[in-house]
């Protein structure tokens, strides 16, 4: 399978955060050209900051494969990944990460921090801008829909006034 079609399914896994109401970014570990783990943000609906794309893809491969030590492995995530999930794939030993949209405010591959490039004992490989347009697409409309209905709660309470 290619990047291209890798990432499609990191966007279905960020299709179904959106629909849950979370920031919708969604992850695939990838071995062999397989799909072994899925994961999409679930912050809000777990009540847990830990639960994000990426862990709960990692979570899922290293459960499928039996062990911790995924350096066979490629990660696909729409976003670039914060700094607690760039810590857990030097971790976790994936052997490359692919994403779709750079992240400027908490990016850490390549936008703010360059995680990858200090003295770990693991250093992923990294292949950014699969799908840049579609997965920056999704993020763009969810913040423009939760802009939105804020604007929408604002107004209704605000009281009836009569001129």
């Amino acid at each position: 399978m290619s990047d291209e079609n890798l990432m499609l399914a990191a966007l279905e896994q960020a299709e179904l955060a959106y629909s849950l109401g979370e920031v919708p970014v969604g992850a695939v570990v990838v071995r062999n050209g397989e799909i072994v783990g899925r994961g999409y943000n679930r912050r809000e609906t777990d009540k847990n900051a830990l639960v994000h794309a990426e862990l709960a893809a990692i979570n899922e491969a290293c459960k499928a494969l039996g062990g911790w030590r995924l350096w066979e492995c490629e990660l696909y995530v729409t976003l670039e990944p914060c700094p607690m999930c760039a810590g857990a794939l030097i971790n976790s030993r994936i052997r490359r990460v692919i994403y779709g949209a750079a992240d400027k405010k908490a990016g850490s591959i390549e936008s703010v921090l360059h995680m990858f490039e200090y003295p770990y004992n693991h250093k992923p490989q990294v292949t950014s801008g699969v799908l840049r347009e579609e997965c920056s697409d999704i993020l763009k409309r969810f913040f423009r829909e939760m802009r939105e209905k804020k604007k929408g709660a604002d107004i209704s309470r605000q009281p009836d006034t009569e001129v």
